[in-house]
């Protein structure tokens, strides 16, 4: 784990070319079709190297839901272990990590149509109106979302449409952790030195093609409600193409909130239970921590030299 820009992907690379791990994504954004260059999603040759998981699954307007990701990531973590491999998780989403190591309340099914039915009032009425209404049915919820949250506030209402519960009441239940031995590293870097390599890694997105990437995607004319229409990097630069925003304005925007996207992940690994912090300045702590947490499960099988 680690906030965006503090290098997951290369010291995830590295691990499991040490130790015959496969990879397991946990970036919410990665499993989206298309968002390549603003995920930092792993290129074709990196995948060839090591076997990646829960990498382009579904494409917009499908929306790839936290307990989707759940059920899925148990699926690969069991796939790998009746292989006598161990799955390496990574990723900086917060909720997709505690879903795998924490487990989730268990949700009922939602039928498509309702969900589109929703976002379709939506559109037409604003989220404003719609979030009166689910203040109606599921006062708690309403309280802890604002009102133009429509990802949010169409899944509130979509639940109880399906169910007559209330989702905070859905919320309630009791989650059932995964029994598996869990490691969890975190990157770790000064605020200065990661905020200057977040300005640099922007501006390499852009120097490869990131505009383009984008701009195929505004011509596909996606929803700009939908969770990967709304990533840090792409919503900034959709702004762009939407004559919203002069380039360099857009640019800058996006270098900003991924600077604030980055203060809220360390504040949530600050608050995350038995995380080893992984000094930016000495990547070997990660590896000797792997080497001792596989070998007392026995199953460690390549020492490196």
């Amino acid at each position: 784990m680690g906030p965006t820009a503090s290098g997951k992907s290369a010291l995830g690379m590295a691990l499991a070319q040490t130790y015959g791990l496969e990879i397991v994504n946990a970036d919410s954004v990665q499993v989206y079709r298309g968002f390549d260059l603003g995920a930092a999603k792993p290129t074709a040759e990196e995948r060839a190297r090591i076997v990646h998981h829960l990498l382009d699954l579904v494409s917009p307007p499908e929306v790839y839901s936290a307990d989707r990701y759940r059920v899925a990531a148990w699926e690969v973590i069991d796939a790998c272990h009746a292989r006598g491999v161990v799955p390496l998780f990574v990723g900086g989403s917060g909720l997709y990590v505690r879903a795998v190591v924490q487990g989730l309340a268990c949700m009922p099914p939602i039928d498509a149509a309702v969900r589109d039915a929703i976002r379709e009032e939506g559109g037409r009425l604003g989220w404003p109106m719609l979030h009166h209404r689910l203040a109606a049915h599921d006062p708690e919820l309403a309280r802890r979302i604002g009102q133009q949250d429509a990802q949010r506030i169409s899944q509130g209402l979509a639940v109880f449409v399906a169910t007559g519960i209330p989702l905070s009441r859905w919320q309630q239940q009791q989650p059932q952790p995964p029994q598996w031995p869990i490691l969890k590293l975190a990157c770790q870097w000064p605020r200065d030195l990661l905020y200057q390599r977040i300005n640099t890694r922007f501006d390499d997105m852009l120097a490869r093609g990131l505009l383009d990437e984008v701009q195929n995607l505004w011509q596909m004319g996606h929803d700009r409600d939908h969770p990967a229409m709304k990533a840090v990097g792409y919503r900034q630069l959709f702004a762009f193409f939407d004559g919203r925003s002069p380039l360099e304005a857009a640019v800058e925007w996006a270098k900003r909130e991924s600077r604030r996207y980055a203060k809220r992940q360390m504040t949530w690994l600050r608050g995350e239970a038995e995380l080893r912090m992984i000094p930016w300045n000495d990547p070997d702590v990660a590896f000797s921590t792997v080497a001792e947490f596989l070998e007392r499960h026995g199953c460690l099988s390549y020492h490196p030299s």
